[in-house]
């Protein structure tokens, strides 16, 4: 299960937040292979879904659902995954020994880290609020849910 983290930044009782307003959550993903890790503190920026042909291919996915992590949330605790510069703009994340695919970076979403979803330990502990890059999707691929659905990556 998650860690819990709770920061105060005050000493003065009349001027402290609620407790839960600074409390956050480390959640822990890895490769196939258990080489490289990482840990990610909550909150996210999203959990998407993502239909882009670069995800899919990647992953080797109908479609991939991703957590954007603000740079300062995330850190590898094992080894450092490979990198492929997948677009001039892209880089995407796998490990060098068993190539699992973990996450991607984009200039267009500077300063977030997007890791799929199924590198997670607990991957169920997100819940997809968006799809992206809808107009890609594949053709026989049928979404039976009701979250919103945007053409293009963008989801901020």
């Amino acid at each position: 299960m998650p860690l819990k983290r709770i920061m105060y930044y005050s000493n003065r009782k009349d001027i402290l937040p609620k407790r839960e307003d600074f409390m956050t959550e480390t959640y822990q993903g890895r490769c196939f292979c258990k080489a490289v890790s990482f840990e990610i503190d909550t909150p996210i920026k999203s959990c998407v879904n993502c239909h882009c042909e670069s995800c899919r291919r990647q992953c080797s996915a109908p479609m991939t659902t991703y957590i954007g992590v603000p740079d300062t949330q995330w850190r590898w605790t094992g080894e450092t995954p490979k990198i492929y510069p997948s677009s001039p703009s892209v880089e995407r994340t796998f490990c060098g020994n068993c190539g699992t695919p973990l996450s991607f970076r984009s200039e267009r979403l500077s300063g977030v880290m997007h890791f799929y979803l199924t590198a997670m330990k607990y991957p169920e502990q997100f819940k997809p609020e968006l799809h992206v890059a809808y107009e890609e999707k594949l053709s026989w691929l049928n979404i039976g849910d009701e979250l919103p659905k945007r053409d293009g990556p963008e989801y901020l």
